[in-house]
C-alpha cells in the first residue's frame, strides 16, 4: 500500500504523486481510492487501492537500477519486426507493461529505427511517449530536473556505435 506523497509510475501515463487516499462510493460500492496527479501533464486519476497492482501501479525504480536502464538505451536494438502493424503492437504492449526496462527498449528500438528510416506518425508519437516516460522516471529517481534527465537519456541513446551492418 502506498501513502500520501509517494511517487509512483502509472503505465502509459508516467510518474505520478499520490495526493490523497479517499473512501468513495462508486457504482453503489464503497472503496478506497488513490487520488493521483500525473506529474508531466497534471492529469488527475482515481485508482481503486485494491486494483493498483493489477493496473500496474509501481514505485519509482531505485537510483541503483538506472544503470540497467542506461545499458538498455546504449545497446543494440532488438531484431526489428518488418511489419509495422506488428512492430507497433509489440511496442504498445511493452509500454503498457509499465516496466521501465521494456519502455526503455521501445525508446531505444524506435530511436535506432528512426535514425535509419523515417518513423510513421504513430511510431514517432510512441517513441516520444516512451522517451518521456523513461526521462520522467529517471528524473524522479535521481532527483534531478527533467532537462538533466533528458540529457542523460539522449546521451545514452546516441552513444551506440553500430558495428558493420549491425543496425538491423
Amino acid at each position: 500500500m502506498y501513502k500520501v506523497g509517494d511517487k509512483i509510475v502509472y503505465p502509459m501515463h508516467g510518474v505520478g504523486c499520490i495526493e490523497a487516499i479517499e473512501k468513495k462510493v462508486v457504482l453503489g460500492k464503497r472503496a478506497e481510492f488513490y487520488m493521483i496527479t500525473i506529474i508531466n501533464n497534471g492529469m488527475k486519476v482515481m485508482i481503486p487501492v485494491t486494483n493498483a497492482d493489477e493496473i500496474g501501479i509501481r514505485g519509482i525504480i531505485p537510483k541503483k537500477d538506472i544503470k540497467k536502464v542506461l545499458t538498455i538505451l546504449e545497446s543494440k536494438a532488438d531484431k526489428i519486426e518488418e511489419d509495422w502493424k506488428q512492430r507497433y503492437q509489440n511496442n504498445i504492449e511493452k509500454v503498457k507493461s509499465g516496466s521501465i526496462y521494456e519502455v526503455s527498449e521501445v525508446a531505444r528500438d524506435l530511436f535506432r529505427r528512426g535514425s535509419v528510416k523515417e518513423l510513421s506518425i504513430m511510431e514517432r508519437k510512441l517513441y516520444e511517449n516512451a522517451y518521456q516516460l523513461v526521462t520522467h522516471e529517471i528524473a524522479m529517481s535521481k532527483n534531478v530536473d527533467i532537462e538533466e534527465a533528458g540529457n542523460i537519456v539522449s546521451e545514452a541513446l546516441s552513444s551506440f556505435v553500430p558495428e558493420n551492418g549491425d543496425e538491423d
